[in-house]
């Protein structure tokens, strides 16, 4: 036996028989000579010690050599996209060595594993501004992206882009872009996976077939494009602006708040299912790039028992403006004079930070006029910024506050209580609510 599985390579698919069941799963390299290390097909890493096995089967040996992602071919009845890879899951595949993942070497390697792409559009320009996870991301990313976006979105034979990204932190991104580039004039659609580009069980192929399908769309929005449910039939296209990563791991991790998903888009047919309004694709139209953003921005959660002396520290650091996650209708401690935030809210305020309240709910709005913990906030000088996800709300203080410099706080007031991209909803339904 121990002959046996000398010869047997990492990245082998084998059966192996132990003392106590059979497992099917792919070999990775080890470091404990007598550990095997083996990847279950549900994606779980488990070490097996060799002395426990009894039989052992090679279903599938390794590829030696990688395949050659294909040659991008030009079909002139076909539309031309662009694809921006930033990095995340939906940029990497399973690395034998570690049993986890690592970036494709090559972006067109994509192309390899998700062929019909080019059934759909010529993909004419790969993009890499750089490789990392979302949640080594900062706003000089976003700003990286926004320009190479404008680059692409500029070009009148490019007809929609396409990002790829990773998704802890995708909604972060999503809105960032819809404030960053004004007047759009095609789609942006930026799309994710839960698992790596070369896994049997990855989402990656739907999201990326729809996200081309949006792109060729009349939908001129920066839109968000991802599994609808946990099946593999159709995708949504979200909103930029009101969108949430809702779960760790389901496929349908992205969802709409306060509002409904833009489209149905669907991997086998061309046209869209349209559910609610959107901007329409206008050629005539020249993007404007928008992208400052100042960095002295927080978003602080409030929770029960919590005092208001993290406001200082904000201040001392020379921050310019906090978004704070109120409860309920837009409330934070004030009948206990000893826990009250509204004297140092009142203060840092006077002294010229702006201060924003966002609904710790997510769904709903907010009113400080319901009660009166509501009405002494608002008349520190908090803005009360109704129904905007709390992720958003900190990306547009951060523009907003470098648009104005920080030094017109009646100008940031109007600009953070105006809707730019649609992060405001007026009308809020039951139905919204998923």
């Amino acid at each position: 036996m121990e002959a046996q599985i000398k010869n047997i390579h990492a990245g082998s698919i084998v059966r192996l028989d132990t003392l106590k069941e059979s497992l099917e799963g792919t070999i990775l390299k080890s470091a404990d000579p007598e550990i095997i290390l083996f990847k279950l097909s549900s994606g779980y890493n488990i070490g097996i010690p060799k002395k426990d096995i009894k039989n052992i089967k090679v279903l599938k040996k390794p590829k030696i050599e990688e395949e050659k992602a294909p040659k991008l071919k030009i079909k002139r009845e076909l539309p031309n996209v662009a694809l921006i890879v930033t990095g995340g899951t939906i940029s990497s595949r399973l690395d034998y060595s570690t049993g986890g993942v690592k970036w494709l070497t090559n972006p067109a390697e994509l192309l390899k594993f998700y062929p019909e792409l080019l059934d759909i559009c010529n993909i004419i320009k790969i993009e890499v501004p750089f490789m990392t996870s979302s949640e080594d991301m900062t706003s000089k990313e976003w700003q990286k992206i926004a320009e190479t976006t404008h680059k692409l979105i500029s070009d009148k034979n490019i007809s929609g882009v396409i990002i790829t990204h990773g998704t802890d932190f995708l909604h972060y991104t999503a809105a960032a872009l819809s404030f960053f580039i004004k007047d759009l004039n095609k789609p942006v659609a930026l799309t994710y996976s839960q698992r790596s580009s070369d896994r049997a069980s990855s989402d990656a192929s739907l999201n990326l077939i729809c996200a081309a399908r949006a792109a060729v769309s009349e939908i001129a929005e920066v839109i968000l494009v991802g599994h609808a449910n946990t099946e593999d039939n159709y995708c949504y296209a979200l909103l930029g602006s009101k969108v949430r990563k809702m779960h760790s791991s389901r496929r349908d991790t992205f969802r709409p708040i306060n509002t409904k998903p833009l489209a149905k888009i669907f991997p086998d047919k061309p046209e869209i299912e349209k559910i609610s309004e959107y901007n329409l694709r206008d050629e005539r139209k020249k993007p404007i790039l928008d992208n400052k953003f100042n960095d002295k921005v927080a978003l602080i959660k409030f929770y029960p028992g919590q005092t208001p002396d993290i406001l200082d520290f904000y201040k001392e650091k020379g921050y310019k403006g906090i978004v704070i996650e109120a409860s309920g209708l837009g409330h934070l401690p004030s009948q206990d004079v000893a826990h009250s935030w509204l004297a140092k809210i009142s203060k840092i305020i006077k002294s010229g930070m702006v201060v924003c309240a966002a609904p710790q709910t997510l769904y709903g709005r907010l009113d400080p006029l319901v009660y009166s913990p509501g009405r002494k906030l608002l008349e520190t000088g908090v803005i009360f910024l109704e129904d905007m996800l709390p992720e958003t709300a900190l990306v547009k203080l951060g523009w907003v506050i470098a648009k104005t410099q920080g030094k017109d706080k009646e100008k940031i007031k109007e600009l953070m209580l105006t809707n730019i991209n649609k992060e405001f909803n007026k009308r809020l339904n039951m139905e919204f609510l998923e």
